[in-house]
């Protein structure tokens, strides 16, 4: 008798004990929006999930997607536990995740801006407001769920025009990301485009723009953008007070070659309220009920 209630003693001891090595040794992992071409976004996030890996001791992985809706719906289902989103997709994400929460934005997330860009055939040049030459040009916004390469300029060319964008130009397009937009725009296939001025000030800083071709007409006002969007339920699957290792983690990246990656001078606190003028916004114009 007392044979068998050791043994069963023990057998559950090592149950225990097998259970909380998968625990420990589950993977933590995160995607982000495909804002660029994917071969940059991996070489950056996995990078990313170096760091992390080492910060938190789990094993950390980045996976990428193909669509900003592809990245919301594995963080709803919980196939990553945290996420690179921009303005409008972070805001889409936390609301069908209940305490999810905003964890950190780049510097330059706090007051980000947009380009409009026109091709040299249209003859626009750089104004203070948008301009009223594009009325009638062909257009292209990024991803139809980009803050940055929709939400934004679209609400900008209503408030301008007082029209639909469908209304003002002869044809819209959506690029993707904005690395095609740029592209896109420059070629000529599209007179006029909406990307994130971190893209251009990239591609013109490693000298992948013809400026002969493509010039600046307009910068938007800031706004709130890109963050870091954790999981709720982070801290019961990897233990107590996880989420916070994860904030500080972002908060202390200061790896000049990561930084300049996405680019970013760093990283700063960051709050779902931040993003309450993004999900206004995007109300306002029908993109979200």
């Amino acid at each position: 008798m007392i044979t068998k209630q050791i043994r069963k003693w023990l057998v559950s001891g090592f149950l225990i004990l097998l259970a909380s090595g998968t625990v420990s040794a589950q993977t933590f992992v995160f995607t982000a929006i495909p804002d660029e071409d994917e071969t940059k976004l991996v070489e950056r996030f996995r990078g990313i999930a170096d760091y992390l890996s080492e910060q938190l001791e789990v094993d950390v992985r980045y996976i990428p997607v193909k669509s900003y809706a592809a990245a919301i719906s594995a963080f709803r289902n919980n196939q990553v536990q945290l996420a690179w989103f921009g303005g409008l997709s972070g805001v889409q994400a936390r609301a069908l995740v209940p305490g999810s929460e905003a964890l950190a934005q780049g510097v330059e997330d706090q007051a980000f801006y947009n380009y409009f860009i026109a091709h040299k055939s249209t003859g626009l040049e750089r104004s203070d407001e948008l301009p009223e030459g594009v009325r009638g040009k062909t257009f292209t916004f990024g991803s139809k769920g980009s803050t940055s390469g929709r939400l934004i300029p679209e609400y900008h060319i209503r408030q301008r025009f007082g029209e639909a964008p469908e209304s003002v130009f002869s044809r819209v397009g959506y690029s993707g990301n904005h690395t095609r937009t740029l592209r896109l725009v420059e070629s000529g296939t599209y007179e006029v485009g909406a990307l994130n001025y971190k893209v251009w000030e990239k591609e013109l800083e490693d000298g992948n723009i013809n400026t002969d071709d493509v010039r600046i007409i307009w910068k938007t006002p800031g706004f709130p953008n890109y963050q870091w969007t954790i999981r709720g339920d982070v801290d019961a699957r990897f233990g107590e007070g996880f989420k916070d290792r994860v904030r500080q983690a972002l908060l202390d990246l200061d790896d000049p070659a990561l930084l300049e990656s996405f680019p970013r001078e760093g990283f700063v606190p960051a709050s779902n309220d931040d993003y309450e003028p993004i999900r206004s916004v995007a109300k306002d114009i029908g993109i979200i009920d």
